[in-house]
C-alpha cells in the first residue's frame, strides 16, 4: 500500500551494521520475557510526521488485538506487553526505533511500520538480530522478497501491489467491458507508480489500450488541468492508484468537469473520509479493491470491537494492524516466545481467522494468501462487486 524504498537502503545498512547482534546484549532468543509473566513485543509505527495518520491507525488495530488476548488472560498465563516506538515517518528513525526495541526493550517480535520504505529500512536490523517483523500495510513486493531472495524474518498481513493492479485491470476488462483507459498517478509515490505500471501491462495484455498518463504530487489541491487533458482521451476508465486525501479531491473535480467515466483505484482509497471529501454523488461509478467488505459476517466482530474501543469505525490501516496482531498472537500461542519459534510459526500460519477474513502464509514469499474484494460506491454506500482469493 505504501510508498517507496530507495531512500531507506543506505540508512538501513549503515545503522544496521553498527547495531549488529554482536554489539547488543541479549540478541535473538535471550529476552527479558523468558523468565517473567510478560511477553514483550514491539510496535514500531509512524506516530508523528507525514505518515502519522497511517501509522496511528495501524497501531490502534494492533493494540486492540493484544488487548483482546490480554483480557482473556493472555497466552499460557503470560500477558503481552507492547513497547511502542515512533518511526517518525522517516526511514532512519524506523531503524533507530527498531534498534532500541531489540537492544533495550528485548522484544521478541515487532509489528510495523506502516510505510514500505520504513519497513525495508528496519529489515536489516531485524534480520541481524533474528527478530521477526510483521508489516501490516507495506504492499511493495521488495518488502519480503528482494532480488529474488526471501527475507526470512519479514512478513506482511496485506496483499502486494501487483495483485491489486491485476485484479483491477481484469475487472475493468471483464466486468466493466472497458477497452480504453487513462492513468492518473502520484509521481511522488512508488506505490502509485508501481500500481500504474502493472495495471497498464495487465490491461493491455487483456486486449485493452492505455491512451494517456498524467501525474500529480501528494498534497496537491488543484487537479483540473491534468484532468482536462485526460478528458480529451474519452477513455472508458480512469485508473487512480492513490490515497484517499487526493482521491477524494480528484474524483470531485473530475465530476465537476463533466467526466462521467468509471474511476478505478486500489486500497489507498479505503477510508470513510473519501466520501466526505468527494461527496456521495461524485463517487457514483467508482470502484476500488481492498482487503475486506465491511458487511461480511466474518469481519463484523472486528469492526464492532474496534468501534467500541475507539469510538469510530476502522479504516483499512487499522484492520491490517489488527490482522498483524492476530498473526503474532497465533504464532506465540503455538510455540511460546522464543524468537526463532515465532518466526517459524508465522511462516506456517494456515487458515487463520483475522479481522479481514482468513489468512494463510505463503512460506516461499511471506505474502499472505487472502481475499481481495472489489467495491463499488453507490450513493455513498459500498457494494460488493467481486471477491477474489490471492495466490
Amino acid at each position: 500500500m505504501l510508498f517507496g524504498k530507495k531512500k531507506s537502503r543506505l540508512a538501513a545498512l549503515i545503522i544496521g551494521s553498527l547495531m549488529a547482534c554482536g554489539i547488543f546484549t541479549g540478541c535473538g532468543g535471550d529476552t527479558a520475557a523468558t523468565n517473567s509473566n510478560e511477553i514483550i513485543v514491539g510496535s514500531n509505527f509512524e506516530l508523528t510526521g507525514n505518515h502519522a495518520q497511517y501509522g496511528t491507525n495501524a497501531n490502534n488495530g494492533f493494540k486492540l488485538a493484544i488487548k483482546e488476548i490480554n483480557d482473556k488472560g493472555g497466552i499460557n498465563g503470560k500477558m503481552i506487553k507492547i513497547v511502542e516506538a515512533d518511526a517518525k515517518s522517516e526511514a532512519a528513525e524506523s531503524v533507530n526505533a527498531a534498534t532500541k526495541l531489540i537492544s533495550d526493550d528485548k522484544v521478541v517480535a515487532i509489528v510495523g511500520p506502516a510505510v514500505t520504505a520504513n519497513v525495508i529500512a528496519e529489515s536489516d536490523v531485524a534480520a541481524q538480530n533474528k527478530i521477526s517483523v510483521i508489516a501490516p500495510a507495506a504492499t511493495n513486493p521488495d518488502v519480503t522478497v528482494e532480488n529474488g531472495q526471501l527475507k526470512p524474518f519479514i512478513f506482511r498481513s496485506c496483499f502486494i501491489d501487483p495483485q491489486q493492479s491485476n485484479v483491477m485491470a481484469e475487472f475493468a476488462i471483464k466486468d466493466l467491458g472497458a477497452r480504453t483507459a487513462v492513468l492518473y498517478l502520484d509521481s511522488s509515490s512508488d506505490y502509485s507508480k508501481s500500481l500504474g505500471k502493472v495495471f497498464k501491462e495487465k490491461f493491455e495484455a487483456e486486449g485493452g489500450k492505455v491512451l494517456m498518463e498524467e501525474a500529480f504530487l501528494a498534497k496537491d489541491q488543484d487537479f483540473k488541468a491534468a484532468l482536462t487533458k485526460l478528458q480529451t482521451a474519452n477513455a472508458d476508465v480512469i485508473f487512480v492508484p492513490a490515497y484517499y486525501e487526493e482521491v477524494g479531491k480528484i474524483v470531485k473535480q473530475a465530476r465537476e468537469l463533466g467526466i462521467t467515466a468509471a474511476i478505478l483505484g486500489t486500497d489507498g482509497w479505503d477510508d470513510p473520509k473519501v466520501i466526505d471529501i468527494a461527496g456521495k454523488d461524485a463517487l457514483n461509478n467508482t470502484y476500488f479493491c481492498t482487503h475486506y467488505f465491511e458487511q461480511d459476517a466474518e469481519v463484523q466482530p472486528f469492526i464492532e470491537s474496534y468501534t467500541r474501543e475507539y469510538g469510530t469505525a476502522p479504516n483499512v490501516f487499522a484492520a491490517l494492524g489488527y490482522d498483524a496482531g492476530k498473526m503474532l498472537i497465533d504464532a506465540i500461542s503455538r510455540g511460546g516466545d522464543n524468537p526463532e519459534t515465532i518466526r517459524a510459526n508465522i511462516e506456517s500460519i494456515k487458515d487463520l481467522q483475522v479481522g479481514t477474513g482468513r489468512i494463510t502464509m505463503d512460506p516461499q514469499t511471506h505474502n499472505p494468501i487472502k481475499g481481495v474484494v472489489v467495491l463499488e460506491t453507490q450513493n455513498g454506500e459500498r457494494i460488493l462487486r467481486a471477491k477474489i482469493t490471492t495466490d
